[in-house]
């Protein structure tokens, strides 16, 4: 779990001495010099941005499918919020993961405002990840909150470990998905959700 969060008088995070540091160290390692201007404050502003990048951290994902509602007016139909766009970091080489996530639900008996399914997202992508595992956290969350028929999630994503650096492939993306009751064990209700998905 991180620190947590320290403001300045001019509202700004807070950043301790030793977190500057190993960003200056990086960035000697790398080959420049810290202290010339045009790095002198990129220290701080890193970590300061690396605080925004990983605030999943702070929050329980869950607590966004805490309010739900009954009156559908008989609505039983497939929930869908497709193409959410997204930026997480991986895990092993703390690249970035840019991409779009389709999300689905089957309700049972109670839906949720729409909004949530993407602050879901959010409260798991702003964390350091691998793909995989965000796309099941999202599915596993709406499962065991709403309790629904069933639970589709499709992220499709770019890195920026690929893309950038190793074998420096741009344009290619990576599709995960991660589906539950009906979704999985009923063929028509699967075509169904993929193909509204798009896939």
């Amino acid at each position: 779990m991180s620190d947590k969060v320290e403001l300045g008088p001019d509202g700004k995070v807070l950043v301790p001495d030793h977190v500057a540091d190993a960003v200056r160290t990086l960035i000697e390692w790398a080959g420049d010099d810290p202290a010339r201007e045009g790095l002198r404050d990129t220290p701080r502003r890193v970590a300061r941005a690396w605080k925004e990048y990983c605030q999943g951290y702070n929050e329980d994902p869950s607590v966004h499918l805490s309010r739900t509602f009954e009156e559908v007016g008989g609505y039983d139909e497939i929930v869908l919020l497709r193409d959410i766009p997204f930026q997480s970091h991986c895990e092993h080489h703390m690249a970035p993961i840019t991409g779009k996530a389709s999300i689905a639900y089957l309700p049972r008996d109670r839906v949720v405002g729409i909004s949530k399914l993407a602050r879901v997202l959010g409260g798991y992508a702003r964390r350091l990840q691998v793909q995989e595992r965000l796309t099941a956290e999202v599915a596993r969350c709406i499962w065991d909150n709403l309790h629904p028929h069933g639970v589709a999630v499709v992220i499709d994503a770019q890195h920026g470990c690929m893309t950038g650096r190793g074998v420096r492939t741009p344009g290619v993306g990576m599709v995960t998905s991660r589906l539950l009751g009906c979704f999985l064990d009923d063929e028509r209700s699967r075509k169904e959700v993929l193909s509204l998905m798009g896939y």
